[in-house]
């Protein structure tokens, strides 16, 4: 049986309500503020969690003689000893905080105090309104760990009764598992007499184990007094729920509770919590969250409590971007958190609408840039000069970025338009439709956006018309959006493009693709390095975000298997994929030829042409080049990238000349090694006596 101590602490949060509620100056855990005791010029005290004591204690920098838990501090209040009056103090934070906890014989036999007597206790020697004078005596202080961090568990199978509480809020087996919850048996731990005892579990009242990351267990007893017990403290921060965060995702909530956490994982959202809204949230996780979560949002309890320390939170976290959802629930104990929601009714399609409307609202500010520059189909534009449009080709996963490049007049413009009408059906578009490229159909009707920051309004319409004449529909579909950004300035266009994939990722569920056509036009120079840097990291967080495909067109034609500029070299290195497109020995073609690929070596994918048919007065797709074409290309592409690695050395030993084809090509190891034989069979490279390798000269 756990003592009255003890039952406060756990009432209150550790103690930490306790100093809330008798301390008028609104605090934060950890957060310095003027001690009330005296009159405090400089903000020196603040409260925090000992881990060792097992509860929280205020520290004052400034006078070290007021410091101490919050027994100690309600006793000094009132002027009490704390050792002869703590029945007293008892007493007092259980009356004015309506904890009702009954007494009984502990009430009258304070025998059970002796070893748990509180932290720091001064003798108080007068109290006036705005000072104190204390006078420290010498007090045994426990400096053992509290029992609950001491306790053992064991453990049984999940009964029927069990998995049906926990069915109510949507959350499986296989959700628990997940979050390496268990059911308890028993918990046994060693009281303050040194005496120990044992807590079961029973069909009336069960007990549940969480176990974090770094192996804080932590006990819950959803139908008991004593919800929650403690047997082995977190090492630094108790958050629950990280272990289980995806790398990179749209939306993060931060909940109130674990149940909180494990019901909105088992509706297909992630979500983590600390130990309680009021509990500190570390810098560390806090920036880590940030650079793998688009939004974070606190998402907590809708009483009174949970309301006040969403909206401090908020203000304090500030500098993350954090939001705060409200739940349209009344606040009551059984009416009050996500848990709730699901378990009296609400639908997951209720709480997309919230998100969506919250989220909206960051959106709105940049709606009418992008909004103006949208394409109005039923009012075509007026006839003006045609410059060539390039779309993106989804040939890339999602998270990730491809890249299209080519010179001027090669056809880019009509292979793009070919993949986006892939994207506008339900069903994939035969591959010659496509012009040899299968695509993902889009029975989901997730947007398609194209962003052009070089073409004509006139131009983008035509276009726009031919890719859906080959999607053979009629009309444009709701969810494809194309925009002409040449008005715009460079920054405008980023922040127009930012804001645009969020409204339509929230409006349409979803972004199948997005084409930035000029992708060059984001920064003032292709050629500056920490600006194209950014620039592509940005574009590759995006795509992570809203985990969707990224094509960039790059208006450059390649130096053979290298794109040009600091743009291209980032790309290079951060693109899933890239296509180059340049013309055929026959100028009524064009080829495709890979440049990279994720996987594997590019120069093995086959070229595949395409070219103008009148009749279907369109380009169509004409198969792929003859090996003996490709084989041609393989070698002349080889050569570029043999003579761009030895322009700086005269010779390269073969670990040397592996890492520089790494590192221009991006590819494996083995693939570059691969490469090294193919130059020697066809003389590109010779071998020294040295065993080094260079240049053979033709």
């Amino acid at each position: 049986m756990m003592n009255i101590r003890d039952m406060i602490l756990e009432k209150t949060r550790q103690g930490l309500d306790v100093f809330h509620h008798y301390i008028n100056t609104p605090f934060a855990p950890k957060r310095r503020f003027k001690n009330p005791l005296y009159t405090d010029t400089k903000a020196s005290c603040y409260v925090y969690f000992n881990s060792q004591k097992g509860c929280y204690l205020l520290k004052d920098f400034g006078s070290t003689e007021y410091s101490g838990d919050c027994f100690w501090f309600v006793a000094l209040l009132n002027g009490w000893d704390t050792r002869r009056d703590f029945m007293k103090v008892l007493r007092k934070i259980n009356e004015d905080m309506n904890l009702y906890i009954p007494f009984g014989d502990q009430g009258n036999d304070t025998r059970w105090l002796q070893n748990k007597q509180s932290v720091a206790q001064p003798q108080l020697t007068s109290l006036h309104a705005n000072a104190a004078t204390i006078k420290n005596e010498k007090t045994e202080k426990a400096d053992k760990p509290s029992s609950t961090f001491k306790a053992k568990i064991a453990y049984k199978d999940f009964s029927t009764q069990e998995l049906e509480y926990w069915q109510k809020y949507g959350i499986t087996q296989s959700v628990l598992e997940r979050f390496h919850v268990r059911s308890g048996k028993s918990y046994s731990g060693t009281n303050a007499e040194g005496k120990g005892y044992t807590i079961c579990s029973t069909l009336t009242e069960p007990m549940f184990v969480y176990k974090t990351v770094d192996d804080a267990v932590k006990v819950y007893r959803p139908s008991s007094k004593l919800r929650f017990l403690y047997a082995r403290s977190a090492d630094s921060c108790y958050v629950f729920g990280l272990g289980q965060l995806p790398s990179r995702a749209h939306v993060i909530f931060i909940t109130g509770g674990e149940k909180d956490v494990m019901t909105l994982a088992a509706h297909g959202f992630h979500a983590l919590c600390f130990n309680s809204e009021t509990a500190d949230i570390p810098d560390n996780i806090m920036k880590n969250l940030s650079r793998r979560f688009k939004h974070i949002i606190l998402l907590y309890d809708m009483d009174a409590t949970g309301i006040e320390s969403s909206k401090k939170r908020m203000e304090e976290l500030a500098a993350y971007k954090v939001k705060r959802l409200e739940l349209p629930l009344s606040g009551s104990k059984t009416d009050k958190d996500i848990s709730d929601f699901y378990a009296n009714g609400h639908k997951t399609e209720e709480l997309n609408k919230l998100l969506f409307n919250l989220l909206k609202q960051s959106c709105k500010k940049d709606a009418a840039l992008y909004r103006s520059c949208e394409l109005d189909f039923t009012n075509p534009p007026s006839e003006s000069h045609a410059v060539v449009m390039v779309n993106e080709v989804p040939i890339g996963s999602c998270d990730n970025l491809f890249c299209l490049t080519g010179g001027e007049g090669v056809g880019k413009s009509n292979f793009i338009s070919a993949i986006i009408s892939g994207s506008l059906v339900s069903k994939p578009l035969d591959c010659e439709r496509t012009l040899g490229m299968t695509i993902t159909g889009n029975p989901k009707k997730k947007a398609v956006l194209l962003f052009d920051t070089e073409q004509s309004e006139q131009q983008l319409y035509k276009n726009v018309k031919k890719t859906i004449r080959r999607a053979y529909i009629e009309t444009k579909p709701d969810f494809f959006h194309a925009y002409h950004m040449t008005a715009m300035s460079r920054k405008e266009r980023l922040e127009a493009i930012r804001s645009c994939l969020e409204l339509n990722f929230n409006e349409h569920e979803g972004i199948q693709l997005v084409v930035i056509d000029g992708v060059a036009d984001l920064v003032r120079s292709a050629n500056d390095e920490l600006e194209s840097i950014e620039v592509v990291d940005e574009l590759y967080r995006l795509a992570g975000f809203y985990r969707t495909c990224i094509i960039c067109v790059l208006h450059f034609v390649p130096n053979g298997v290298k794109l040009r500029g600091h743009i291209g070299s980032e790309l290079q290195r951060k693109a899933a994929g890239i296509l180059s497109i340049e013309k055929d020995t026959n100028p009524a073609y064009s080829v495709v030829k890979c440049i990279k690929v994720r996987d594997g070596s590019p120069l093995d994918i086959p070229m595949m042409s395409f070219g103008w048919d009148k009749k279907e007065d369109m380009f169509v797709y004409m198969g792929t080049k003859s090996k003996e074409d490709k084989e041609k290309q393989k070698t002349a592409d080889l050569r570029n990238l043999a003579i761009s690695i030895y322009e700086k050395a005269d010779k390269l030993a073969y670990r040397d000349m592996v890492k520089a084809i790494v590192d221009a090509m991006e590819v494996q190891p083995r693939t570059a090694k691969e490469y090294i034989r193919y130059m020697r069979e066809k003389a590109i490279i010779e071998q020294l006596a040295d065993q080094s390798y260079q240049l053979k000269m033709s």
